[in-house]
């Protein structure tokens, strides 16, 4: 049978420069992918080199490997990559061992420059819990099938966050809660982005 998480089935820069809308691919595309995205929403089951380069916005999830320098220059957006290979996924089968060995040293891969590899809040397994269940419904993907099975929470997940973009955020959040208004918090951003 055919697995498409195992198979290359699109080309390069794909979702380049996206500025919004959805991208839902049962299975792994080329490099560049999402290169420059400011505002679009994509799934996909790996990815070739130069992952979410210049990412501004949107989010992205990676349901499998990675190639080198992903999150190069990535300023805004939040990307989720699936790290089976970290968790000791215990793969049976010759070809999740594969991707299992390609995966391996997600962390070591990405370009850690401007962002950091942290753990899911509940925010994101509820996010990414909707995403993948609309993955799943749209492509018929069964590795999202199988995340979804043992829960986005219980799963290897990886959340790769722009230092600034979480600053801001945070930021934004604080200022929300305390009721200020949008001139304050636009110098409080810039306060805790500049220093």
């Amino acid at each position: 049978t055919f697995a498409a998480e195992h198979n290359v089935i699109a080309g390069n820069v794909i979702g380049y420069g996206a500025t919004s809308g959805e991208i839902y691919l049962r299975g792994v595309v080329g490099e560049r992918f999402c290169v420059r995205n400011s505002g679009a929403t994509a799934v996909v089951e790996g990815v070739g080199d130069h992952g979410c380069e210049y990412m501004t916005g949107g989010r992205v999830v990676v349901l499998g490997a990675t190639g080198r320098n992903f999150a190069a220059g990535m300023s805004g957006g939040i990307a989720y990559v699936l790290d089976e290979a970290a968790a000791g996924s215990g793969a049976a089968d010759a070809a999740r061992a594969a991707d299992a060995a390609r995966a391996a040293g997600f962390a070591s891969r990405v370009n850690t420059e401007l962002v950091d590899v942290v753990d899911l809040d509940a925010d994101d397994v509820v996010w990414l819990t909707a995403t993948l269940q609309k993955h799943a419904d749209l492509t018929g993907s069964a590795v999202a099938q199988r995340v979804l099975a043992a829960g986005v929470a219980q799963s290897p997940f990886r959340k790769v966050m722009p230092r600034d973009y979480a600053r801001v955020l945070r930021v934004m959040a604080d200022a929300k809660r305390d009721g200020l208004d949008d001139v304050t918090t636009a110098q409080k951003i810039m306060e805790s982005v500049h220093g």
